[in-house]
């Protein structure tokens, strides 16, 4: 891989955010209205409810996590279609840029959108909550890692169902994260979901990742079953993705759709 083709990809797409607001808004506005959300109904509960402990605040935990997933999807799927948009894929795939070298552009691309989103709702969780993400220590780095890397899985396999269907499959880029959220833990315990629901949870990355996060907050151990579980699934789930996305892309040039992508 050539370092300046993928600083290229970064490049074309952090000019974007240099020249639009809306576009900044996007990594900034929806993390911080879900943590007031979510901040509040905190507050409420822990003023008003009898009988409810003191876990509720790890509601606020739970959601800065989420938002970590959602931002690392958000920022494959979303960069992806802003190639779409603009009707840039012929420009990007007829140049000496490589496909792996364009998807890692949008991994790096992704991961700037987690940090900076992070950044913003962890130091709000703090000042208005006086809740600190980061008293969960060092299990905090492999449980947000495993969050970014179900997060690439889902935008990579997103933008190969774009790359086909074009803009008909544009609503999964946001949809398609959500439809993981009830089955991944984010706000409660797995052993409340059927048992059916379970047994679904437990393939499921995030839900290790959650799981992990109230055993920390709760017994402050290491959770090793978890985060292990977590990388197993992920390291299968990313690569499946990516053999789908590098099929998907020799199909759609064999039967030369990448010409009439975003018409």
């Amino acid at each position: 891989m050539n370092p300046r083709h993928i600083t290229a990809v970064i490049l074309r797409q952090l000019y974007l955010y240099k020249r639009s607001l809306t576009r900044l808004m996007e990594i900034f506005y929806w993390p911080t209205m879900d943590l007031l959300l979510w901040g509040f109904v905190t507050m409420y509960l822990r003023k008003t409810a009898e009988g409810i402990p003191m876990f509720v605040s790890y509601f606020i935990g739970a959601l800065i996590l989420w938002d970590i997933l959602f931002r690392a999807e958000q920022g494959v799927a979303v960069s992806f279609l802003e190639d779409m948009w603009s009707r840039n894929l012929i420009n990007i795939f007829v140049s000496p840029i490589s496909v792996t070298e364009y998807l890692v552009g949008l991994l790096l691309i992704s991961t700037f959108k987690v940090i900076a989103a992070f950044a913003v709702t962890s130091s709000l969780g703090w000042l208005l909550y006086s809740f600190n993400i980061f008293k969960l220590g060092i299990s905090l780095l492999p449980l947000m890692l495993n969050l970014v890397a179900m997060g690439w899985t889902i935008g990579l396999f997103t933008s190969a169902l774009i790359l086909r269907f074009g803009f008909e499959a544009e609503i999964l880029a946001w949809a398609l994260a959500l439809f993981f959220m009830p089955f991944s833990a984010v706000f409660y315990p797995v052993r409340i979901l059927p048992n059916a629901l379970q047994a679904v949870a437990f393939f499921i990355p995030a839900s290790h990742a959650f799981e992990g996060m109230r055993e920390v907050i709760n017994t402050s151990a290491f959770p090793v079953a978890d985060v292990l579980w977590a990388t197993g699934f992920n390291l299968l789930y990313i690569s499946l993705s990516l053999v789908f996305f590098a099929r998907i892309y020799k199909r759609v040039l064999m039967k030369g759709i990448i010409p009439k992508v975003g018409e």
